[in-house]
């Protein structure tokens, strides 16, 4: 038996590549970074049009989900292209307004819609993009909470993932939300974007040593280089199952397991792509660094690889049934 996207799935990806890679998305990363946000949002609205947001989002809303599935593959072209925003934000958002049918009709349909974008973090802690998100959840320990407000936003290792302190208080939406399942949600959303990080990673240095030479000779063609290309895509090819696997179960221990590997992948394959593109790789100005400093940020967020391992270990550990 063979487990593969089917062909709707993979027209819909396939979609989405295209018309991000028609949408300057380098550009719309630096003018996010920059808090200009006009051409972020209209990119938000296309994904939202080809239903990206709705995948999370119960059908009675104004969705056609929960699809992890779909969500997986569309993350992956979204890292693909390096869509800014508060995308895995948005999807946690979702999946904790979905605990309750007054906050989902209140909520899920805007955002499935692409209306309003949504951040999510502890209350008091930072958030990404609290700035751009008209939603701003905090989760507080008497529950979830919906944060009044922002403090000034700041700069982060990815310059187009900016912080936001979230304000205490502010109305609270739910005693008890469901706060695990939102985390492997999120996780979900990290790892397939991480993915999608790494192959473009792959692609754009694939390219560039087949067009540098030396000694009269492209890098690509030397045995070393070709080792380190053939470790970046062994360790993306073998991320790429299980991130899909992942999404078939929604087990949290599958899920923290798919992000640890697809994180730790696409930042090796950051570190072989820097080494690889030699000194220009440095450089803010070269869109290379777009996708460099992403797989470095996403390595860390909604749970560090010690924090996935630690579930995978746990749950192991678990005697089943």
């Amino acid at each position: 038996m063979r487990f593969l996207p089917d062909a709707e799935q993979r027209a819909f990806a396939a979609s989405l590549d295209a018309m991000l890679g028609s949408a300057d998305t380098p550009s719309v990363v630096r003018a996010w970074g920059r808090g200009e946000h006009t051409a972020g949002r209209a990119l938000w609205s296309r994904l939202a049009e080809a239903g990206v947001f709705a995948l999370t989002v119960p059908e009675a809303y104004d969705g056609v989900g929960p699809r992890p599935v779909e969500l997986a593959l569309a993350f992956v072209e979204l890292g693909r292209h390096a869509v800014p925003g508060p995308l895995a934000e948005t999807v946690a958002a979702a999946v904790l307004l979905s605990g309750s049918d007054g906050l989902a009709a209140r909520f899920l349909p805007s955002l499935a819609a692409g209306r309003t974008m949504a951040t999510v973090a502890p209350e008091g802690a930072f958030a990404l993009d609290g700035d751009a998100a008209e939603t701003r959840l905090g989760l507080a320990s008497d529950g979830l909470r919906l944060s009044p407000g922002h403090g000034p936003a700041r700069p982060s290792l990815d310059p187009s993932r900016r912080l936001t302190r979230l304000l205490p208080g502010g109305e609270l939406l739910s005693p008890d939300p469901p706060a695990g399942l939102a985390l492997t949600w999120a996780r979900l959303a990290t790892a397939a974007q991480a993915l999608g990080v790494g192959l473009a990673l792959l692609d754009q240095t694939v390219a560039h040593v087949g067009r540098r030479t030396q000694f009269g000779v492209p890098v690509g063609s030397f045995q070393a280089v070709k080792h380190r290309l053939a470790d970046a895509r062994i360790a993306l090819e073998f991320a790429r199952p299980l991130v899909l696997g992942a999404a078939l179960t929604m087990r949290p221990d599958d899920v923290a397991a798919a992000k640890l590997t697809a994180c730790e992948a696409a930042y090796a394959t950051a570190r072989t792509a820097l080494q690889l593109h030699g000194a220009i790789g440095y450089t803010a100005e070269y869109d290379m660094s777009l996708w460099l400093t992403r797989a470095r940020a996403l390595r860390g967020v909604w749970g560090s690889p010690d924090d996935c391992r630690t579930a995978v270990i746990d749950a192991r550990a678990r005697p089943r049934g």
